[in-house]
């Protein structure tokens, strides 16, 4: 059984490739056709045509862009992904560094908005009409309609400015805190490993306002998938079946509706997830985080090719393994759905 499990996700891995060279050729070609020329933005406003040729030549833009493109294959083979012209530092380096950052965020998100939004659904979907149910169709709203940067202000406009109970939205950690050493990247868990509470103290604070912002943002999908699958799951067959043969309501509900709900919810979690991970751009910058999605908008006003480049490549790649963690959640949740290659 596990040969053969292994030998399937060496398979959906190898179908995967395909995705990845088309992205590395789409990201290549688009980035070529921003508007701008990054020559003459890092050149500077007085430099003459000369410095402009010379830095486009340092730059490697001088060369047609098969020569470009067969460049940066090769560069990407040696694990090589350029340097950016806005940093200074190897595009791995940064990503390396920002990344963590991104991916915390938006797991504490949602964890939070996951432990709001299934129950919410689900009790909404077992009492329609109710006041839960009208609740949950007023945070789907809210969350629908909301925009996260706005939501962030108001959320630093109250608990920051007005309360002061919450610390200043300046990046991962206040001026008082050391960052712990890194280890995985996520400051709680390096702090942890470290044994520095305190630290770990303040990196939860500064976690929790972006996070309830992008939280809210989330929490709206989630719910409304999770209250439909539910809705779907209690007027099927199998549970009216069950319900005749004189189980318990606790029974049906969490071991035939609940299970058999929870498959679209994951599919929606995923999209969720590797939606959010590169789109939050306006919660970071609301709250100064340095992560991946500002990192990206900051490459593409200098057209820094090399940054972006990276950024879709990494995202392609986190995309292909949450698709390959998305199936093999499939199987736990489902066994029947087995793991066989499409």
């Amino acid at each position: 059984m596990l040969p053969e499990r292994l030998l399937t996700i060496g398979l959906r891995v190898a179908e995967a490739i395909p995705v990845i060279f088309g992205v590395i050729v789409v990201s290549f070609i688009l980035t070529r056709a921003l508007p701008g020329d990054p020559a003459v933005y890092f050149a500077g406003a007085a430099a003459d045509e000369a410095s402009i040729a010379e830095v486009r030549s340092a730059l490697g833009l001088d060369k047609s862009l098969p020569a470009q493109f067969w460049i940066y294959l090769t560069d990407l083979a040696s694990g090589d992904l350029g340097q950016s012209i806005s940093t200074g530092q190897s595009v791995a380096s940064d990503l390396a560094t920002r990344l963590p950052a991104s991916l915390e965020l938006t797991l504490i998100s949602l964890v939070l908005s996951c432990s709001i939004a299934i129950p919410l659904g689900g009790l909404a979907a077992t009492r329609p009409g109710s006041a839960v149910d009208h609740l949950c169709r007023v945070l789907v709203t809210a969350g629908v309609s909301l925009p996260t940067f706005f939501t962030g202000v108001v959320l630093i406009y109250v608990f920051y400015y007005l309360l002061g109970i919450a610390p200043s939205p300046l990046g991962r950690l206040d001026f008082i805190y050391i960052e712990p050493d890194q280890v995985t990247g996520f400051y709680l868990v390096d702090a942890a490993i470290a044994g520095d509470w305190e630290t770990w103290t303040g990196a939860l604070k500064q976690l929790v306002l972006p996070a309830i912002t992008l939280a809210l943002f989330t929490l709206a999908p989630l719910a409304r998938m999770t209250r439909a699958a539910m809705l779907s799951a209690l007027s099927s067959d199998y549970v009216r079946t069950a319900r005749a043969a004189g189980l318990t309501e606790e029974k049906v509900l969490s071991t035939y509706a609940f299970r058999n709900a929870l498959l679209p919810v994951v599919t929606t979690l995923g999209m969720v997830f590797s939606f959010t991970l590169g789109a939050n751009v306006l919660v970071e910058k609301v709250f100064a985080w340095p992560g991946i999605g500002s990192y990206a908008v900051e490459a593409l006003v200098v057209s820094d090719y090399a940054a972006v480049q990276g950024f879709v490549l990494a995202m392609a790649l986190l995309f292909v393994a949450l698709n390959l963690v998305i199936d093999l959640t499939y199987t736990m949740i489902d066994p029947r759905i087995g793991f066989q290659t499409k």
